[in-house]
């Protein structure tokens, strides 16, 4: 198993952050444009309305592997920032404060900034061109 694993972890990897960077993002669509679903829009000009746009931006950046480690950070720090501010004063434990989606993404993204964007990324893409002669 362990072999099949470390064949195919830059793929697996690469599909893990294109994957939550999009519905990270869908977060952020929601609360600004109401879509997907029919939720209500928020203000632009407020807590949630922030909130919205890290998470659409964010997102779409972490998806397309572009200023990868700087989206995710900020994405963990604001969903540690939301678990505290609207999860946490419910109760402690996470599967009672509906508190674990935000949990779950914090350190999912922290995981992200970690690592970097790896394959199937701008940022990939970007160390992979050799230097054409330009001093660094």
């Amino acid at each position: 198993m362990d072999r099949f694993t470390g064949r195919y972890s830059p793929y697996l990897f690469a599909i893990l952050r294109i994957v939550s960077g999009l519905l990270f993002a869908m977060h952020g669509s929601q609360k600004l444009f109401g879509w997907p679903g029919d939720k209500p829009l928020v203000e632009i000009a407020s807590m949630m309305g922030f909130a919205g746009i890290v998470e659409l931006v964010g997102g779409l950046l972490i998806a397309i592997g572009f200023l990868t480690s700087f989206a995710a950070i900020l994405a963990s720090i604001q969903m540690l920032v939301a678990y505290f501010m609207a999860h946490a004063p419910q109760g402690g434990i996470p599967l009672l404060n509906q508190g674990e989606l935000a949990l779950l993404y914090c350190f999912l993204f922290l995981y992200i900034a970690a690592h970097g964007a790896g394959i199937w990324s701008v940022d990939g893409s970007r160390k992979s061109v050799p230097n054409k002669g330009f001093a660094t």
